[in-house]
């Protein structure tokens, strides 16, 4: 037993990223999250992966796994059972399918009145888009970032990582905590409703307001922020280096760093707002100087003079970086199959309750056995009458 969460329980009937994401967020602080698939497929995510499936290893450590028809009535009476004895149930599905299945939240919390049910979904559970399928890719288009990505002469990119996804599991097990706090307070369980289209819409800062304020509609930009200057990607002799030094003071430094402290003082950059209106004049400026400097020159020059200043990181730049192993951003995990199965660490970090990977992502109804009998108290002969109904 480890962790912040580590006497609450979870069932998990998510599948792919935005629910699993949430679930894996409450394992990785020591929840047992008992996560419940189809039999003889599981979750789609076990076949994921741009090489071999590794996105399951991320995403289902320190879960364990039951299989659970829940499209039977015997199956869904299983998913009863453990709600009884559980805090949370997560799932991901599309409106009104846990309802079809017998498994709303009037008919849960009729069982468990504490229970806390975490509903992640495309558009949310109510308004005239709630029955569409809702994938991350679209909340993002449609919460306003996929137009903010990329360069203006491009049509609207990919971040590169399924965000929207994320965003709406982070959020959903923030409100979690919150309604846990709530039932502390009352005893009384909530339904936490996250949709990924709201989840990317709350990241959006001021897009909405400078709009109805001023007209003003944001677009693209590329590696520039417009008028905040200068914090661009600068070329290196071999390469590139990420400088933010917008700011007057740190301004003045890397102008000192440059050999040319007179440019902090020149009209056109002296002030935030004069370096916004000559943006791409200082970044020339700036980019003749850095392109005479090799990437470990440039950044050792930015560290000494106290400018901000970063590499752009690839995998192989995490594993050889100081500051990753000093903090141990990267972990090694035990797995029979992959013997040098590397990846992020436990996060955020608690001073008191810190959580850990304990266990690799288990196989399909690997912890059919413990559930089933030890937690359900079920006999052989009900097992054996549930594998004969399909049940599990």
């Amino acid at each position: 037993m480890f962790g912040a969460l580590k006497d609450l329980r979870v069932v998990e009937l998510g599948q792919l990223i935005a629910g699993p994401f949430c679930g894996q967020l409450m394992a990785d602080h020591g929840a047992e999250v008992i996560k419940v698939e189809q039999p003889g497929t599981g979750d789609p995510m076990r076949d994921w992966g741009r090489t071999e499936p590794l996105w399951w290893e991320v995403v289902g450590r320190n879960k364990k796994s039951v299989t659970v028809n829940l499209r039977i009535p015997e199956g869904q009476d299983l998913v009863k059972q453990l709600v009884e004895k559980s805090d949370f149930l997560l799932e991901n599905f599309r409106p009104g399918t846990m309802e079809r299945w017998g498994l709303g939240w009037e008919d849960l919390k009729a069982i468990n009145p504490k229970l806390i049910m975490i509903r992640v979904s495309g558009y949310g559970q109510t308004g005239p888009y709630a029955h569409r399928a809702g994938y991350g890719g679209i909340g993002e288009a449609m919460g306003g970032l996929r137009n903010l990505v990329g360069d203006p002469s491009t049509p609207p990119s990919r971040v590169g990582i399924s965000l929207g996804d994320s965003l709406a599991g982070t959020l959903a097990c923030l409100g979690a905590l919150m309604a846990l706090h709530h039932r502390e307070k009352t005893g009384e369980g909530q339904v936490i409703d996250s949709a990924i289209y709201e989840a990317v819409l709350a990241m959006m800062e001021s897009l909405v307001p400078e709009y109805t304020e001023s007209g003003f509609v944001r677009e693209r930009t590329g590696s520039i922020l417009p008028m905040v200057a200068p914090s661009n990607v600068y070329p290196t002799k071999d390469g590139s280096l990420l400088i933010g030094a917008n700011q007057d003071s740190v301004f003045g430094r890397l102008c000192g760093a440059m050999g040319t402290p007179e440019l902090a003082k020149d009209p056109k950059y002296i002030s935030h707002k004069v370096r916004g209106e000559n943006q791409q004049e200082l970044d020339d400026l700036i980019g003749q100087w850095t392109s005479t400097l090799s990437t470990s020159e440039l950044l050792d020059v930015m560290e000494k003079n106290g400018v901000p200043a970063g590499k752009i990181f690839k995998a192989q730049d995490m594993l050889a970086d100081p500051q990753f192993k000093a903090r141990d951003a990267l972990i090694k995990v035990d797995h029979d199959q992959y013997k040098n199965l590397v990846m992020q660490n436990v996060f955020p970090r608690l001073s008191k309750t810190p959580g850990k990977v304990s266990r690799p992502a288990p196989e399909l109804g690997q912890h059919n056995t413990e559930i089933f009998q030890d937690l359900l108290g079920l006999g052989k002969g009900d097992i054996d009458r549930l594998k004969k109904q399909g049940a599990i």
